[in-house]
């Protein structure tokens, strides 16, 4: 039937009913207790004879009912509605964006990360039929995104991305093309692509036989540059002053194209600089078109019939049967 709860976390509240279940035990002790302390059995028994302990434990059963299905409408059951089939043909594409501390930089306006989040919407929109995931480097490389054709939340990861999503600073290109290699069917030696937006500052010499090893087996490196070769200080957002080393002389932060180019040429790709991100999107675009495409099928669930009202208004008649069921015992005429 292909159920499955959109809140699947709120059903840990079941784990309350054994808890509920020792407290009715516990008031059932506590009644004899007091009773007990009270005196004469005699007495005790003539007090309570119109109490129903049945009806006692009817209604404490409801009460349990009630939670339970209070708790199952909370995680609100779903069951897939509307489904689009749909059959794609395109590539695999994953895009490495470095969003290091020099990507910061305005040697290109706004800024060189900004300018690079432009290009990657454009290109975005050139690519209805492939996947599209995102990972983000500095000192690190993190897998933002897997593959997906859900480009929508693939934009609004772009959107979010900035040197706090990678705690350590730096230009890890190598560390980047591994990681963007790694969610790639491995069994395939075709239909795969990494565009790498970098300014390249920081040469790594690990970048170079990774591209290597991605080029035998079947991966194209498109890469682009962005910034200048004359370079451009670093502002300091949180100071607005320009970033300075430990000699206090201001950091420059220049565009090395000659590694980009080097990885691009290494596996059939292209090197683009990004001036203009039109022109940039369209170079980049047909060269992701001479690589061979794959259907892929792909089925995207549109639309999900929520069945939280019915668990509610179970709990609701429950409820209300149990507020109609007094504890007292029935008189006989």
């Amino acid at each position: 039937m292909n159920f499955k709860f959109e809140h699947i976390e709120f059903l840990i509240g079941l784990a309350a009913l054994p808890l509920l279940l020792v407290l009715f035990i516990w008031t059932i002790s506590w009644k004899k207790k007091i009773q007990k302390k009270i005196g004469d059995p005699l007495l005790v028994k003539d007090l309570v004879k119109s109490y129903s302990a049945a009806k006692f434990a009817v209604k404490f059963i409801l009460i349990l009912i009630v939670f339970a299905l209070l708790v199952v409408a909370s995680a609100n059951l779903q069951q897939p509605g509307v489904t689009d089939n749909i059959n794609r043909k395109g590539v695999d594409v994953m895009i490495a964006l470095d969003v290091s501390n020099s990507m910061l930089a305005e040697d290109v306006k706004p800024s060189r990360l900004e300018k690079a989040k432009q290009f990657i919407t454009k290109l975005m929109d050139k690519m209805d039929n492939d996947r599209i995931g995102l990972v983000l480097f500095a000192g690190r490389a993190y897998m933002q995104m897997p593959l997906t054709t859900d480009h929508g939340a693939a934009k609004m990861y772009i959107q979010n991305a900035g040197p706090d999503a990678v705690p350590a600073q730096g230009t890890v290109i190598g560390e980047a093309l591994k990681i963007s290699s790694s969610g790639f069917n491995s069994k395939e030696r075709k239909y795969k692509s990494i565009v790498l937006i970098s300014d390249g500052e920081d040469h790594d010499p690990e970048a170079l036989k990774m591209a290597q090893s991605l080029a035998q087996s079947g991966i194209m490196i498109n890469a682009v540059g962005i910034g200048s070769p004359e370079g451009s200080p670093i502002i300091d957002y949180t100071t607005n002053e320009t970033k300075k080393d430990a000699q206090g002389n201001t950091i420059i932060t220049k565009l090395n194209e000659p590694e980009l180019q080097q990885l691009a040429q290494n596996t059939n790709g292209i090197y683009v600089r990004l001036d203009d991100t039109d022109d940039a999107a369209a170079k980049v675009t047909a060269q992701l078109a001479t690589i061979e495409q794959t259907a892929t099928g792909d089925k995207s669930f549109t639309d999900y019939r929520s069945y939280f009202q019915w668990f509610l208004g179970g709990a609701l008649l429950f409820l209300l049967i149990e507020t109609i069921i007094p504890e007292r015992k029935m008189k006989l005429a």
